[in-house]
């Protein structure tokens, strides 16, 4: 999978690779090497240990919300979001509404697995940025 992403994304330019808590880490940090590129974690609230840049969203039952650290990226970064699954795109849509936050020069989103199941439409919340993944299912 890494070599196959890393395919996807070799002439992107990207600076930083942001890993959706806690399925994304392992992928995003493992093409992050790959790439030459920086790690940002996104986690829930409370986990990372220095100053943090928050996002809430709505969930089908209620609020959550997503930080990262406030120096992890700047506006000269070219940000790739990555997480391994794709289903109503909630979580990730509110990762990118957190990364437009620090004014990167561009923004890609990438999934390992999408599913297209009726009722679903995770890929219909990203109409302003570049989506792919591996596998739909």
């Amino acid at each position: 999978m890494v070599d196959e992403l890393y395919e996807i994304y070799k002439n992107k330019g990207i600076t930083k690779i942001v890993g959706i808590e806690s399925r994304g880490f392992v992928m995003a940090s493992a093409l992050a090497v790959k790439l030459g590129a920086g790690v940002v974690l996104a986690r829930k609230p409370g986990k990372l240990p220095a100053a943090t840049v928050q996002e809430s969203y709505a969930k089908e039952y209620g609020t959550d919300t997503i930080e990262i650290h406030e120096d992890a990226i700047n506006d000269k970064d070219i940000v790739l979001l990555h997480d391994d699954l794709l289903a109503t795109g909630g979580t990730m849509r509110a990762a990118c509404n957190l990364v437009k936050k620090f004014n990167p020069k561009g923004i890609m989103v990438n999934f390992l697995i999408e599913i297209t199941d009726e009722g679903l439409h995770g890929r219909d919340v990203f109409d302003d940025v570049e989506v792919t993944t591996l596998i739909t299912v």
